[in-house]
């Protein structure tokens, strides 16, 4: 009888595990794609994904980042589609 009482609690808390993740049911997530263009006006290699952003919101982007192409870090603009 004292083994199954020491069993208990990790007992429940399995069963309560269980029933909190059945609840939470299955949830959809779409996520958005991102489009990219390489910026028009980031000049030199592209270290720093903040330059990077920088320059591509004075293009209309909200966000940008250093890719690596070859042998070349270059900046690319990126928006949701």
């Amino acid at each position: 009888m004292e083994f199954s009482r020491q069993k208990l609690p990790f007992f429940f808390f399995f069963v309560l595990l269980l029933v909190t993740t059945e609840m939470g049911g299955m949830v959809m997530v779409a996520e958005a794609r991102h489009c990219e263009s390489q910026s028009h006006r980031f000049k030199g290699m592209c270290v720093r994904g903040s330059n990077c952003a920088n320059v591509c919101q004075t293009e209309g982007f909200p966000d940008g980042l250093c890719k690596t192409e070859g042998i070349h870090r270059r900046c690319f603009c990126r928006k949701f589609c």
